[in-house]
């Protein structure tokens, strides 16, 4: 069994608890032939991300003659599955981004990602111990994170007060109130984006979270054991929340972020009063809108609620983040990239573009978003931040889990068929 760097990447902390973390292509990585050309992919594919970074890039350029950046971005979830292809074939762009947790071990162990401990120690020494925990892997540093956020409830705060909601649930019961309130105002409460199956699984995370005990938490990921009544308690939770029926017509086949029917474009188009999303979703929403404003004014965020009995921390958040890695065979040039997108000037221009939350002290200051400058506070304040269940477990455990999550919220599963896909997953990994 190989558990090696995986416990401290099950967690990722706050400043006030170190524990440990943590979510486009060309045609994979850069060559012997062409050392001076970097490949890198990306998932800003929504303004004003997508031109910034064609900025950095150019400003980059400008400062290494003779060095070509060929950027290609992409929706998140087209990113994901070619990266997924490129780990299979081994054919990896010279740049790209990383989740952490157990897909990095993964990587690592194939030889796939470089390690960048001594090449950026400098900037490795400006980001959270807690926070860079999640990239690492025996004690080695193979990416550096530039965004690090937490999932929540994003609403659309005119709706609310619309059917008169005045105050964010912050309890199951008062959820279920909300949920009520809204449809009898003939309003959606929440949109999902279920036929993308991640974005179900968010609830059973947090439910998770809820329910368990943070030692718990710990201990399934390295003891790989889920015999704890609170797994089965958390997908009840959630199977709680499902059958108040709470989600948009055909939320099953919804796909979470792309075009205006997906969950995030029901919500940035009054469609919907929120979903569950990261802290990515503002920027999503503004690339969804004409205007490109997204919710502009309207946006609200509360955490996801406490559930009554539940061992968990209710100040706990579920979260991750993204990190730029290095493939094994990139050109040095590539390493020099990297550095440079986390530097106080590139972080700063991330944070005040509202592309997410950035890991550079230098740069906190600069988020302008309200709504991120508050998870910002969120992030910073929370006791530990869990990793989510599919990035922290990897490929193999993460995707029997969501795969039996779907199934749950489709009423074709039962709270403890989650747990028995996952422990049979995971007892294949011992």
């Amino acid at each position: 069994m190989r558990r090696s760097g995986r416990a401290a990447l099950s967690v990722l902390c706050s400043s006030a608890v170190v524990l440990g973390v943590a979510a486009c292509g060309g045609d994979g990585g850069g060559s012997e032939d062409d050392a001076n050309t970097i490949t890198w992919w990306h998932n800003s594919n929504n303004e004003p991300g997508r031109g910034y970074y064609e900025q950095v890039a150019e400003d980059f350029e400008a400062d290494n003659p003779g060095v070509n950046v060929e950027i290609e971005a992409m929706a998140h979830e087209d990113m994901v599955d070619r990266l997924e292809a490129a780990f299979q074939s081994g054919d990896l762009p010279d740049v790209y981004m990383e989740r952490g947790g157990g897909e990095l071990a993964d990587h690592v162990e194939a030889g796939l990602v470089r390690d960048l401990s001594e090449d950026a120690s400098e900037e490795i020494g400006t980001i959270e111990p807690g926070t860079l925990a999640g990239w690492q892997v025996d004690d080695k540093t193979y990416a550096l994170p530039f965004s690090v956020g937490v999932v929540g409830f994003w609403y659309n705060t005119e709706l609310f007060s619309q059917a008169g909601i005045t105050t964010p649930p912050t309890t199951m019961e008062e959820l279920t109130a909300a949920i009520g309130t809204l449809k009898g105002a003939g309003i959606t409460p929440i949109s999902v984006g279920a036929g993308d199956k991640w974005p179900a699984a968010h609830y059973w995370y947090y439910a998770v979270l809820r329910s368990c005990s943070q030692d718990v938490l710990q201990d399934s990921t390295t003891s790989l054991d889920f015999s704890d009544p609170c797994f089965v308690e958390a997908g009840e939770a959630v199977q709680a929340i499902i059958e108040t029926e709470p989600f948009n017509p055909g939320f099953l086949t919804t796909p979470a972020q792309e075009g205006a029917t997906s969950a995030s474009g029901l919500l940035a188009t009054d469609q919907v009063a929120m979903e569950l999303a990261g802290h990515w979703e503002p920027g999503v929403m503004q690339g969804l809108t004409e205007d490109g404003e997204g919710l502009g004014d309207r946006t609200g965020w509360f955490p996801f609620p406490a559930i009554e009995g539940g061992q968990g921390d209710p100040e706990a958040q579920l979260g991750g983040g993204d990190a730029w890695a290095v493939s094994q065979e990139a050109p040095d040039a590539a390493v020099d990239l990297v550095k440079y997108l986390l530097s106080d000037e590139v972080q700063q221009g991330f944070a005040e573009n509202d592309m997410g939350l950035p890991t550079n002290p230098a740069a906190t200051g600069s988020v302008n978003d309200p709504a991120l400058a508050q998870l910002l506070e969120v992030r910073d304040a929370a006791p530990f931040i869990q990793l989510y269940f599919d990035t922290a477990f990897g490929a193999s455990i993460g995707g029997a889990m969501n795969d039996a999550i779907a199934l749950l919220f489709a009423g074709e599963a039962t709270p403890q068929d989650i747990v028995d896909a996952t422990q049979e997953a995971a007892d294949q990994e011992k």
